[in-house]
């Protein structure tokens, strides 16, 4: 007999081994219908993983951080299958979850515009239409990444991974750069309603200088969020001076730049998309500087 305990401290028992994916389905189908992977003893695994013995076991949805992550990166795996389809010579080379969305890199002979996205894009759709399932074929125990199957391609990639493309509907592609290498960006939602409130205008989008920065940028981003601030993140390996350009051309009302100094003093530096320098605040400034008409309420 399997002991499994959930969340909330409740057991259930299986006479059997059974897939993460199967306990969803136990316990109810609209819970399968949404996981995304799940957590054996603390552990993320897909949901194709087999529970063989006495387990706490929670059920990953995209509503949960690890969840949407999941769900991005895989995003970045139907992006990959989709160029590869309509570019049969391009080299994959890696992909991520990032920030708001996911990018993927590629090597082509030709450089891709902005005009290729919209292809592209529709090819992601067929691909999610298609139901493709993602599955994984481990390398070793030691290996950081392992293969995983979609449609008729494997992909080296690290996991977990969502176990169907039929979960990958609320999404964009909105930026390529680079020549010889080159990157997609594009963001992914759990529903279409949340793709479309990321799409309205933001109040603030912070900025990163380079990637060393990257989890204290969306730490910012996240604490801004839950203090009422419509934040987006730029977490693109581009110039800053590029993206600042780019985001004060849009309006953004106010860019929170953060390089070396501002993570490790624990701050940000302001300006608004007029040039104008504020200098460097904790977040709780930023929101208290920030005036309820700057916010929208």
């Amino acid at each position: 007999m399997i002991h499994i305990t959930l969340p909330d401290g409740s057991l259930r028992e299986y006479d059997q081994p059974l897939s993460v994916y199967e306990l969803a389905a136990s316990i109810g189908l609209a819970l399968a219908k949404a996981a995304v992977a799940g957590r054996v003893d603390g552990v993320l695994v897909d949901c194709g993983f087999m529970i063989h013995g006495d387990a706490r076991v929670s059920i990953v949805t995209p509503q949960e951080p690890d969840g949407l992550e999941i769900l991005r990166r895989s995003c970045a795996l139907m992006l990959a299958m989709a160029v590869k389809q309509l570019h049969p010579s391009v080299l994959l080379l890696k992909g991520s979850a990032l920030g708001d969305g996911f990018f993927y890199e590629f090597a082509l002979q030709r450089a891709l515009t902005l005009a290729d996205l919209t292809p592209i894009e529709v090819r992601m759709h067929m691909l999610a239409a298609g139901n493709h399932s993602i599955r994984q074929r481990p390398l070793s125990s030691t290996e950081q990444h392992s293969v995983y199957r979609m449609g008729d391609g494997e992909y080296l990639t690290k996991g977990p991974h969502v176990p169907a493309t039929r979960v990958l509907q609320a999404f964009a592609l909105d930026h390529v750069g680079g020549t010889s290498l080159q990157r997609i960006y594009g963001t992914c939602w759990p529903s279409q309603h949340e793709l479309e409130h990321w799409r309205s205008p933001p109040q603030v989008m912070v900025v990163n200088i380079d990637e060393r920065q990257i989890a204290y940028t969306q730490s910012v981003t996240e604490e801004l969020r839950r203090s009422g601030v419509r934040a987006h993140v730029d977490l693109r390996n581009e110039k800053i001076g590029y993206k600042i350009r780019l985001h004060s051309e849009r309006s953004v009302p106010y860019l929170l730049v953060v390089g070396e100094k501002e993570k490790h003093g624990g701050f940000v530096s302001v300006r608004s998309c007029s040039g104008e320098d504020f200098g460097r605040m904790r977040i709780d400034e930023v929101c208290g500087f920030l005036h309820p008409k700057d916010l929208g309420v």
